[in-house]
């Protein structure tokens, strides 16, 4: 079922719809080296390629779990037996490239930098933690984002319509909320459970696919924790909800079935930074360092031992008051900045390093805090536009009330 050309390609609009920044690279023909990050079964994979196919450039693919070294440069060495000035240089596709070690990664940079091949990585991790420094610099990074029902309506339809297999049997759609409930934006998992729910059926029998019916499929199929699977993003969603929950014992069996599945510890310690500033946040600062420092400590400290550190930093957040304020405000931020663009900054807070700068104005008037009593003048900071604008709202708990208080204190009813 997967896609040849970009118009069969279902999803990520934003970056392959018409107009969008990845659909015009394609267009002209000037691929650079990138990576694309997103959840599993997005399409990523099937984003190389067509890219290749529609640029009709050699396509060399690599996965970052069984091949080394030796592999990179076996690749590397057949792009340069094939280049030559009439023809565009190879794409070499590494997927899961999160998991190249360093030395792996090395041995890409000089061939990315001076063309000899083109390189598009698959991660489903940050590339900003899993990537080095030099590599990342010489690939842009396009986010693909999981599919909402109506991409996976238009998969499940092309799949009873045109799957070999599928379109034998006499199959009926009545309800499909379990099964893109249970799909999870993964159109990987999606046909995983519709060809589960088929083979539930016996040969000849109608198959209808309801929610009961999915439902029951999924529960008789025995499920066990893979660290390269579908359950690994199912165990760590529990772990994650279960700390944000405040229940510490949910959050330390998911953890021990992560340990015990052989879950790259790393992984789960980089999870506790995310939700220490996402789901704590203002609350209680301290939780960030405490998650902070585990994660160095794991980093330092092999198993069994670091097993204890991320037992100690799971309870301590999942005990801790919780706060999405600063969340919130950098989403809401962020939204504002998309709809009023570059609005311009006051004058009193530009730099003026020229006397030009400061004959225009730039820096007059603006009010050094640390020259009035407690450190505080009252001023404008954003733009005139926005003035009075309230982007962050102290949320109910000690921590912030106290929070709440000094903004009322400093600022009175400017941002009620």
């Amino acid at each position: 079922m997967r896609p040849k050309i970009l118009e069969g390609y279902v999803g990520q609009e934003h970056l392959v719809g018409k107009g969008q920044v990845l659909r015009k690279i394609i267009e002209s023909g000037n691929l650079p080296s990138f990576i694309l990050w997103g959840p599993p079964g997005v399409g990523k994979t099937t984003l190389a390629k067509i890219i290749a196919a529609t640029l009709e450039r050699p396509f060399y693919t690599l996965s970052a779990v069984s091949s080394g070294v030796k592999d990179v440069r076996e690749v590397i060495k057949k792009a340069k037996s094939q280049s030559f000035f009439s023809h565009p240089n190879p794409i070499l596709f590494i997927d899961e490239i999160h998991r190249f070690s360093k030395s792996q990664q090395d041995s890409l940079l000089a061939a990315v930098e001076d063309g000899t091949i083109t390189l598009i990585g698959a991660t489903t991790e940050n590339p900003s933690f899993e990537v080095i420094s030099p590599l990342l610099s010489r690939c842009q990074v396009y986010v693909l984002k999981p599919l909402d029902v109506a991409h996976l309506e238009i998969l499940l339809k092309n799949a009873i319509k045109n799957d070999s297999e599928l379109k034998k049997n006499k199959i009926k759609i009545k309800e499909t909320h379990a099964l893109f409930l249970h799909s999870g934006g993964d159109a990987r998992k999606l046909y995983n459970i519709i060809e589960l729910l088929v083979n539930s059926f016996s040969d000849d029998a109608e198959i209808f696919i309801n929610d009961k019916n999915v439902t029951h499929a999924l529960q008789s199929e025995i499920a066990t924790y893979d660290k390269n699977g579908e359950m690994h993003y199912d165990i760590i969603s529990a772990f994650i909800k279960s700390i944000r929950g405040s229940d510490p014992n949910a959050a330390v069996y998911w953890l021990a079935r992560m340990i015990e599945g052989g879950e790259d510890l790393k992984f789960i310690a980089r999870r506790l930074v995310i939700l220490a500033a996402e789901d704590i946040g203002l609350a209680n600062p301290n939780a960030l360092l405490i998650a902070n420092n585990c994660f160095s400590a794991v980093n330092v400290i092999g198993y069994p031992e670091s097993r204890i550190i991320l037992s100690e930093a799971t309870i301590y957040l999942a005990n801790s008051a919780k706060s999405n304020s600063a969340y919130r405000a950098i989403n809401d931020a962020q939204e504002l900045v998309r709809k009023t663009g570059n609005l311009p900054v006051p004058l009193h807070l530009r730099n003026a390093p020229t006397k030009l700068m400061k004959e225009l104005g730039y820096g007059k008037k603006y009010k050094y805090s640390h020259s009035y009593e407690e450190n505080f003048a009252e001023q404008e900071y954003l733009p005139e536009k926005l003035s009075k604008t309230k982007l962050y709202e102290p949320q109910n708990n000690s921590a912030e009330e106290k929070i709440a208080q000094v903004i009322k204190k400093r600022w009175g009813k400017k941002y009620e």
